[in-house]
């Protein structure tokens, strides 16, 4: 079977319009992608933000007539000009299959390993972590994750108290478990992001070590390791909150920050941190710092 696959770029405000149009017209399905290449990262709980210009996929069967479908979308788009469109037919494949095929095994500094639960582990000896893509940010293909993850690998909290603030799929709290954390929270506002932490947790044999929860539920306690990978804004917000969750002289790790945005946070966190650059990735950066006594 084939698929007759149409594509249409429209700004923001309009493409969920679209996205329910063509659902309307018969898709089977709809899905939306970035047309400029603009970052989206850790969106606010609650939200759900569109690229300023995106594309519109629509999947339809085969026997779809695509004159006769943009004719009928025309008039659903009210005073809207019909948008830039192109149309492809598509041989029928097993589409999940095909995109966990492009998910391989990836390794971060000198061990520790994600690897797709499809894929038999690459260095069996090493720190290996069982990931699969899920609703809730973090396979370590983004830059800052990965970036968090090569930190770890190199400041390991073997017997540490470990916090995860921000931990979307809880990756992070996932590597510090097998680096040999002997305490782990888990913390985000989004209730999604706590099930997949859990659902990978007890899929990595971690679910008696990670404890996850809210912000507003966690229990006040000083730990030794913070990793915080979320958006600048929080990070200026947080920045006491961190120093009273960290012991003095306890580590910190901060990224989801573009090197433009590097500075301010480094003079804001400088009250109660010694803090510095600790790696750059394309545009993004991670920050390292020590609690002061």
């Amino acid at each position: 079977m084939s698929w007759v696959q149409l594509k249409l770029h429209i700004a923001s405000p309009l493409a969920e319009k679209l996205e329910v149009i063509l659902s309307e017209l018969g898709a089977a399905a709809v899905t939306m992608e970035d047309a400029e290449d603009q970052p989206l990262f850790e969106p606010p709980v609650g939200t759900t933000p569109l690229w300023d210009n995106t594309i519109v996929t629509g999947l339809f069967p085969a026997e779809t007539d695509a004159k006769s479908l943009i004719e009928q979308i025309k008039p659903l788009l009210g005073d809207t000009p019909l948008p830039k469109w192109t149309v492809e037919i598509l041989e029928d494949r097993d589409w999940t299959r095909t995109w966990m095929d492009n998910f391989k095994p990836m390794r971060f500094g000198n061990r520790v390993w994600i690897c797709p639960s499809t894929y038999e582990q690459p260095e069996p000896e090493a720190i290996n972590i069982l990931l699969d893509p899920g609703l809730a940010f973090g396979t370590g293909t983004h830059p800052t994750t990965a970036m968090c993850l090569t930190w770890l690998d190199e400041f390991p909290p073997t017997n540490k108290i470990v916090i995860d603030y921000g931990c979307g799929s809880g990756i992070l709290a996932l590597a510090a478990g097998k680096l040999g954390a002997n305490t782990l929270w888990a913390i985000d506002n989004d209730p999604q992001a706590l099930l997949a932490t859990r659902s990978n947790s007890k899929q990595n044999g971690l679910e008696e070590l990670i404890q996850t929860c809210l912000p507003e539920q966690f229990t006040h306690l000083q730990a030794d390791v913070l990793l915080a990978n979320i958006l600048a804004s929080p990070l200026h917000q947080l920045a006491s909150h961190f120093a009273t969750l960290l012991k003095p002289g306890g580590k910190l790790a901060l990224s989801g920050l573009l090197d433009h945005q590097a500075e301010a946070i480094i003079q804001t966190y400088k009250t109660w941190f010694d803090i510095a650059l600790y790696r750059q990735e394309e545009e993004w950066v991670c920050l390292h710092g020590t609690r002061q006594s």
